[in-house]
């Protein structure tokens, strides 16, 4: 009788349990999992030149983008998401540094150089790779590195493991004009569009490389993940796209029958290759169960250069290289699946932040000599934490005497010494200028301009600015 008793209680603590298994599971399926994942994988996919307005998660009609849509659908679209400048190198070394890039006078764009070493990111200046790298992840980029030539400066001498794409600003994207072997037998701008791709430190011939660079790079990232699928991983997909020249397929092109202008039809199928690329990565991390534990960022490293690519900054005034928001305030999102709340966070956020929460969730040491300007956002889009991340958002554009300074809903812009003030709020547009009306807001913002500025140093190198004033 005992034994049937004890049979009994067994049975129904099983039944019990199985129960329990169950609902845990469907509770954690629509809520936020108390699991604290240890070193979580991080993803960084960064477009290049994207409009504001050209990803169907910031309201575009005319360029669909389901793929980087469930980014944001599933995690979180920030609203006011900053890059930390507004053309793409000194973009991309204050996010891969975690630091505003004016500290280390990366302020230009660099020009195309290997023989010099200073002409890129600074030697002493540690990059979310050599962070990660530190406790135990494996680190790659694929596509665009655009932070120097010189061979110091190559991305597996800056804390990658793997690296597959090309040293400089943009690429010719058919193999066929991809003509020079040697990435460091050069010297300008034009000529490194048609280098080889490189993969680590070796050129990779063409004829292996047959198709669109944005198809190239998309498989790359998922054979990067398969690779690394049983260690922690960092994944910069750094894509050219869509940056110039404005070059696509027609298969791409196909699906903008409705497209009449050329250009934009061109720059709208570049980006639906990108988002195919973005898909096929995101279908990859489900594929081997590894969504709940990668942390995803989508962003473009600067605001859309309107008149060059036919890209849409929607109701942002300016455009790529401006002070004004359609110059780097960028469609920007997260995703981390089970551990971050969805939804919309309306609160200014930096790509700086994305070095802050890597290093916090690893559990990586930075420098407290070199403290970093973002921040840890998880306690932010969880509700932890109920203020702004940042009350400032800063910009300054050395060769231009211009500067940008978000303070809260009020942004200052002086240009030249003059001055502009606008509340984003109520005009996000920047079409009234209210310095006049609100001269207590102009010194207040105007002095924690001059303070930043004070902690900055000049620009280190000659960008391709001085090259253009040559000719």
């Amino acid at each position: 009788m005992k034994k049937i008793v004890l049979i009994s209680s067994i049975l129904f603590a099983l039944i019990l349990g199985c129960r329990g298994v169950k609902n845990a599971q469907k509770k954690n399926h629509n809520s936020i999992s108390t699991t604290k994942i240890t070193k979580p994988n991080v993803i960084v996919i960064m477009a290049d030149d994207l409009g504001y307005n050209d990803v169907s998660f910031n309201g575009s009609k005319q360029i669909p983008t389901p793929n980087i849509d469930r980014i944001a659908n599933e995690g979180v679209k920030f609203t006011n998401g900053y890059v930390s400048y507004s053309v793409c190198g000194p973009s991309r070394a204050g996010f891969i540094t975690g630091r505003y890039q004016q500290r280390f006078g990366f302020e230009r764009n660099p020009q195309y150089d290997p023989s010099d070493v200073n002409m890129g990111l600074p030697q002493d200046e540690k990059t979310i790779a050599d962070r990660l790298g530190s406790v135990g992840y494996k680190s790659g980029i694929i596509g665009k590195w655009h932070l120097g030539a010189n061979v110091k400066n190559h991305p597996l001498n800056r804390g990658f493991n793997e690296f597959f794409g090309h040293l400089g600003g943009g690429h010719q994207y058919f193999s066929n004009m991809w003509t020079i072997e040697d990435s460091y037998a050069i010297n300008t701008e034009s000529q490194s569009y048609r280098t080889w791709l490189m993969r680590d430190h070796k050129p990779v011939d063409p004829v292996t490389t047959p198709k669109y660079i944005t198809e190239e790079f998309a498989d790359e990232s998922v054979a990067f993940v398969e690779r690394n699928k049983d260690n922690p991983f960092f994944l910069f997909l750094s894509y050219n796209a869509p940056h110039g020249p404005l070059q696509a397929t027609q298969k791409y092109l196909d699906r903008f029958p409705n497209i009449s202008n050329k250009k934009r039809k061109t720059y709208a199928a570049m980006v639906s290759a990108l988002d195919d690329g973005v898909g096929l990565l995101l279908d990859k991390l489900e594929e081997l169960k590894l969504d709940d534990n990668t942390i995803v960022f989508f962003l473009s490293d600067n605001g859309g250069p309107e008149s060059k690519n036919a890209s849409d900054n929607g109701i942002l005034r300016g455009a790529k290289s401006s002070v004004y928001e359609g110059g780097f305030r960028v469609p920007f999102a997260i995703r981390w699946k089970g551990q971050i709340k969805k939804g919309v966070f309306d609160k200014p956020v930096s790509s700086l932040d994305i070095m802050a929460t890597a290093v916090a969730l690893s559990g990586a040491k930075t420098n407290p000599a070199k403290p970093l300007d973002g921040v840890n956002l998880i306690p932010y889009l969880n509700g932890e934490k109920k203020e702004q991340p940042h009350e400032n958002i800063y910009l300054r554009k050395f060769d231009q005497k211009r500067f940008a300074v978000r303070n809260n809903e009020y942004k200052l812009i002086v240009i030249k010494g003059r001055k502009e003030l606008y509340n984003l709020e109520n005009d996000i547009s920047e079409t009234t200028n209210i310095a006049k009306e609100s001269p207590e807001q102009v010194k207040k913002i105007d002095e924690i301009r001059k303070a930043w500025n004070k902690e900055l140093i000049d620009p280190i190198f000659k960008g391709l600015v001085h090259l253009k004033k040559k000719r």
